[in-house]
């Protein structure tokens, strides 16, 4: 379901999402409060739909992160280990950072090496000490591979690197069709559950080269 509207200001954007139902808890809330969009997007950084960041790349909708942190949320507790594929301005891995510091750690993956120092920048321009203590890592690397950590990850926002009784969150699809927000549970015997948070529509989890380049057609690769 697309949610259209936003606010003038983060503290009126993070309202917007209450009202609208999709931000409920107070830890998410709190996050979104503390982590101010316009630090990751340099246009219309209060409305709620996917703003392009460069490199053929966007951020996505802001009810799309809140839909994240409301998923993940019990997972996102201090000392947590938290995986984001593709992340891209860098915005939700720090709101992963917030939520699972002092002792845990978000690791941030793209594959594409200025976007990895823009988020960098982006980041610590308000949180610059989410970096300095190690809590947020950025890395450049191919996310589709995944960054191994001892013990696993006990979230994954995009299942062999997610620990038992892990949760991954996941848009999976057609590039340029339909595609739903999947929802992964690892439970501590190994199995494996999922099922459909809502409809999406996101970018593609591609090479750089795909990324920054054109189709055989000539046009961007860029799913909006």
């Amino acid at each position: 379901m697309w949610h259209r509207g936003g606010g003038t200001t983060n503290a009126e954007l993070v309202n917007y999402l209450k009202l609208s139902g999709v931000l409920k808890s107070k830890r998410p809330i709190k996050t979104m409060l503390a982590i101010d969009r316009d630090d990751f997007s340099t246009r219309d950084p209060y409305e709620d739909a996917p703003q392009q960041i460069g490199c053929n790349a966007t951020i996505s909708a802001p009810h799309m992160h809140a839909h994240a942190l409301e998923g993940l949320k019990e997972f996102l507790v201090p000392g947590a280990k938290v995986l984001d594929v593709g992340s891209g301005s860098g915005y939700l891995t720090a709101c992963f950072g917030l939520m699972v510091e002092p002792d845990g750690k978000a690791v941030g993956i793209e594959h594409i090496d200025q976007l990895v120092k823009d988020s960098r920048r982006n980041i610590a321009k308000n949180h610059k000490d989410l970096l300095d203590n190690g809590v947020v890592e950025l890395i450049v690397g191919d996310g589709r591979l995944g960054h191994p950590v001892d013990g696993g990850y006990n979230a994954i926002h995009l299942i062999d690197q997610m620990a038992r009784g892990g949760r991954m969150l996941i848009p999976v699809g057609r590039e340029h069709g339909a595609q739903v927000f999947l929802q992964v549970d690892k439970t501590m015997d190994g199995k494996i559950t999922q099922k459909i948070v809502e409809h999406v529509m996101y970018v593609p989890l591609t090479s750089p080269e795909n990324q920054i380049g054109t189709s055989r057609h000539g046009r961007s690769l860029v799913n909006y």
